[in-house]
């Protein structure tokens, strides 16, 4: 009796157990943030989610990339350099062109991104990082076998929370990055716009990815959607960022579009708030 009645209570606090498990993953819920702040101020305008949370920048980081290469004289204008594709970039269809900044921002070329980050060299870009005060600061890659110069911000050791987005792009705008002003104007002139309706005019920058697993391989299941940038209207101008780490696969577009294109049609009421 005694075996019997220890036998049932251990199978029952297995299947509680168990029952726990499959709740903890049946629970698993987005990741949310949308934070605004203002300009001149710094004030938080609007805060909802989880905003403290770093995660991969992924292609946002395009927006300090753009400052460091045309800081360091790598990248000259709008449409200089013009860089032709090698087959040894690999990429989709897409990227197989040749590429200037403005096409590399509006189209999210990834291979141009990478060519940049090695003419800038590791020592130089780990300096702009740490000047920069950009998310953790970290550079020096592995998760995925990731190279540190080319793909720390790709799913790798790089991190940035939408708080520190939407701080660092402040600094940006108000002069407070260690950059010319020949790099602010020409990162500015190639970032695209969106129209927000109700007068807002918002440029800023997608990225997307997806969380890795225990094991470091991409977890297709968590994908990891970015906008970020700037919105003005009249001679106010807001800083936002919007995050979200969802909990199922996008197939129809990017997930980053998903979150581009949602605020962008929420803005107009966010802005009701201010």
């Amino acid at each position: 009796m005694a075996f019997r009645n220890s036998f049932l209570l251990a199978f029952s606090l297995g299947i509680t157990v168990a029952l726990l498990d499959c709740t903890t993953i049946r629970a698993a819920e987005p990741i949310r943030c949308t934070v605004i702040i203002d300009q001149e101020s710094g004030d938080a305008l609007y805060r909802q989610g989880t905003c403290d949370q770093g995660f991969y920048p992924q292609s946002t980081f395009k927006l300090p990339l753009a400052m460091m290469g045309y800081d360091a004289g790598i990248l000259t204008d709008p449409q200089n350099p013009r860089w032709k594709y090698q087959a040894k970039f690999g990429g989709p269809e897409r990227v197989k062109k040749d590429v200037d900044p403005l096409i590399w921002e509006k189209e999210s070329v990834v291979w141009y991104s990478q060519e940049i980050a090695r003419k800038l060299g590791k020592g130089t870009f780990a300096d702009y990082i740490q000047r920069f005060g950009y998310g953790n600061r970290d550079v020096s890659g592995g998760p995925g076998k990731t190279d540190g110069l080319t793909e720390s911000w790709l799913m790798s050791s790089l991190k940035i929370s939408p708080d520190e987005q939407v701080q660092f792009l402040r600094r940006f705008l108000n002069g407070g990055l260690p950059i010319s002003e020949h790099a602010v104007d020409m990162t500015l002139a190639i970032v695209p716009h969106f129209e927000a309706g109700e007068g807002w005019d918002i440029q800023g920058k997608t990225g997307s990815g997806w969380l890795r697993d225990k094991a470091g391989k991409a977890d297709y299941a968590r994908p990891l959607g970015w906008f970020v940038g700037w919105a003005m209207k009249d001679e106010r101008r807001v800083i936002f960022a919007r995050l979200l780490v969802d909990t199922k696969r996008h197939s129809d577009k990017p997930i980053s579009f998903v979150v581009r294109d949602s605020l962008i049609q929420d803005f107009p009421k966010l802005a009701e708030k201010f």
